[in-house]
């Protein structure tokens, strides 16, 4: 694994816990020089291998500053809820992040979506709840007492969405801690982390996306398999600062559609692999933010 899975404490979801619990950015910069800046700043979170990202930010932000004609630069965030910590404070201009932080930085930092991945002709995925092939494991309730892993405690799929599939299954009431269930409920930090702790055997399972697997090397993809699925959920999104500049917004925007051309989709690898973009559809998001309501995330 590329990075220590975390214990989750008590189960404590309210909106106070979750912004309180926002990780200050290294990065940050005073919202005051962050208006001055004439560049554009890039905050991509560790959905995969950290030290990927980093050489992948390198290259993609180069090709943008050709096409906008200003510097843009990027780094990774720790989690979800930096990454929308980094809208908040104006240390990032535009964030790649999953529904549900979206919705949060929608709620508390202004912040809006402008474009979403597509996958296999849709933009939209499911949360899967995996396990390993030799483990037994062939239903949710044999997951009682056992170990899980997910991979962001404010990630859709990653959380949310799979720990609600014991709550439709009866097993869980929406709210209640995970820790009455499972005997162990960690925190990976992505799903690559998530699931590959499932495929080399540190947890029973893990709540991931339904293409986590793909992030693991051939051998252990055939180590793993899944046995809950999710709903259709808002695939990743590209998330703007709510008073970024609007000009700077469009033409980010066009050259990030101009990825869908032929001649330059092999450019998406550097964006965390989706099959294009498409213009960001604000309503499928209300969903989300219906689950977010109903765990005490929001309003």
């Amino acid at each position: 694994m590329t990075k220590r899975c975390i214990e989750a404490p008590s189960f404590v979801l309210d909106r106070r816990s979750l912004l309180l619990g926002m990780a200050a950015l290294p990065f940050g910069a005073a919202a005051a020089r962050a208006q001055q800046r004439d560049d554009l700043v890039l905050a991509f979170i560790p959905q995969e291998d950290p030290e990927k990202l980093i050489g992948d930010i390198g290259v993609i932000t180069e090709w943008l500053s050709g096409k906008l004609g200003i510097p843009v630069r990027g780094f990774v965030t720790s989690d979800h809820a930096a990454a929308v910590e980094a809208l908040r404070n104006r240390d990032a201009d535009i964030s790649f992040m999953g529904a549900l932080p979206y919705v949060i930085a929608n709620e508390y930092a202004g912040a809006t979506a402008v474009l979403q991945e597509v996958y296999r002709g849709k933009p939209t995925y499911t949360a899967r709840l995996f396990v390993r092939r030799d483990s037994g494991i062939t239903q949710l309730a044999d997951l009682r007492g056992k170990t899980i892993a997910f991979a962001d405690p404010i990630s859709e799929s990653g959380y949310f969405y799979p720990l609600d599939l014991f709550a439709k299954a009866g097993l869980l009431q929406r709210g209640e801690d995970p820790n009455r269930f499972f005997s162990r409920v960690l925190f990976a930090g992505g799903y690559q982390q998530a699931v590959q702790a499932v495929a080399n055997g540190l947890v029973d399972a893990a709540g991931a996306s339904q293409y986590a697997d793909m992030l693991l090397s051939p051998d252990q993809q055939l180590q793993v398999t899944w046995i809950g699925e999710s709903v259709p959920i808002p695939s990743h999104s590209v998330i703007a600062r709510g008073d970024m500049d609007e000009g700077i917004r469009s033409r980010f925007v066009e050259a990030m559609l101009r990825l869908n051309e032929p001649e330059l989709r092999h450019m998406l690898k550097y964006v965390y692999g989706p099959d294009g973009y498409v213009v960001a559809d604000l309503a499928a998001f209300e969903d989300v933010r219906e689950l977010a309501k109903a765990y005490g995330v929001l309003r």
